[in-house]
């Protein structure tokens, strides 16, 4: 899939806010029914853009996975999930792509369409999971809502 540029050169690309926590949740909004749940991890929510693929899901899963964030007996950031042991939690968002920058309603209009969307977020999940266990996810679509007890705080931004 070829890359969608934007005005001025720049291209769209995916989005990942991880955040390093102690414990995180996401509950569907309207019954508060538990979608998914990690004690220490990480969270990421996930952004599709116009034109990402495989190439952007493989990299960035593996980007994710490997991160070395958790701090070592030295209080260094030096371990990563798996030599923590700790959980996954993937939580689609588009909103990742609200631009603001003309006026102060957001515009998606680099956001992948839903369709598309949520067949890379499956395709990222599946790859995370090849990668590291356990992997809980949110629900593409749903309104939902986040619980984040991030710890450090550490917060990533990643783009591909």
């Amino acid at each position: 899939m070829e890359r969608v540029e934007r005005e001025g050169g720049e291209r769209t690309e995916m989005r990942l806010v991880v955040q390093r926590v102690s414990r995180g949740a996401v509950r569907r909004a309207d019954g508060g029914e538990v979608l998914g749940e990690v004690d220490r991890g990480l969270m990421a929510l996930v952004g599709f853009g116009e034109g990402d693929g495989d190439d952007e899901v493989g990299w960035m899963a593996e980007k994710l996975c490997g991160l070395r964030i958790f701090d070592d007996g030295e209080g260094k950031m030096n371990l990563d999930l798996a030599d923590v042991d700790g959980g996954l939690l993937l939580v689609p968002q588009f909103t990742l792509y609200g631009d603001v920058s003309r006026g102060r309603r957001p515009s998606f209009v680099d956001a992948a369409d839903p369709g598309p969307a949520r067949e890379l977020f499956e395709r990222f999940v599946d790859r995370c999971r090849e990668l590291h266990e356990p992997v809980e996810t949110g629900e593409f679509g749903a309104m939902m809502d986040v619980e984040i007890v991030n710890d450090g705080p550490v917060t990533i931004l990643l783009e591909r």
